[in-house]
């Protein structure tokens, strides 16, 4: 699909039946359990030209038929009569974007160059749990490795990135050096 546009229009669909039926949680549950699921050759499948839509509807519906809710079956129902499968990913993800601006949830990514135990996440989100923009949002931490930064930690919340890494901290050195700040500049 590729279409972001259309994404969010039908995740903002399928949000508001969810609203209407109060099924909000369990409709989240199966787009969870949907994410897992098309990740690999399901997705091959749900985007493949070669393959009727009837076909891939009787293989969404054998996989995930008792699984989902009857509400998420319906939908999808729909996804597929409309042709929009291709786009399962991108619905996926705007559903749970409006999700998480529905609950006040902001994602963290926290980047550090080794794997860092749930203790120092917590202190991490605790610290940032301090700041007035951060202290009434649940924040939902994201791991990535990143063995560049040499240590320390990069943390993104939405477009705010905070920078506590050993690489920032040499850069600043070297720039430090470079321009020579700590000698008085004649003229």
């Amino acid at each position: 699909m590729r279409n972001t546009r259309v994404a969010k229009r039908y995740a903002k669909a399928l949000m508001d039946m969810a609203i209407e039926t109060n099924q909000v949680e369990a409709v989240k549950k199966d787009v969870d359990v949907l994410r897992v699921a098309t990740t690999g050759e399901l997705d091959l499948i749900l985007k493949s030209p070669i393959i009727r839509q009837d076909k891939k509807q009787a293989i969404f519906t054998a996989i995930f038929g008792d699984k989902v809710s009857q509400l998420t079956a319906l939908f999808f129902k729909l996804l597929f009569e409309k042709g929009r499968e291709i786009g399962l990913p991108e619905i996926l993800d705007a559903f749970d974007a409006i999700y998480r601006k529905m609950q006040n949830i902001e994602i963290l990514e926290l980047t550090t160059a080794i794997p860092v135990s749930e203790e120092v996440k917590a202190d991490i989100v605790a610290n940032f749990k301090k700041m007035p923009e951060y202290a009434a949002k649940t924040l939902e931490v994201k791991e990535k490795l990143d063995e560049s930064i040499l240590g320390g930690f990069l943390a993104q919340i939405g477009d705010q990135l905070y920078d506590a890494s050993i690489r920032h901290d040499l850069q600043v050195i070297k720039k430090q050096f470079v321009e020579n700040m700590y000698i008085q500049k004649i003229r």
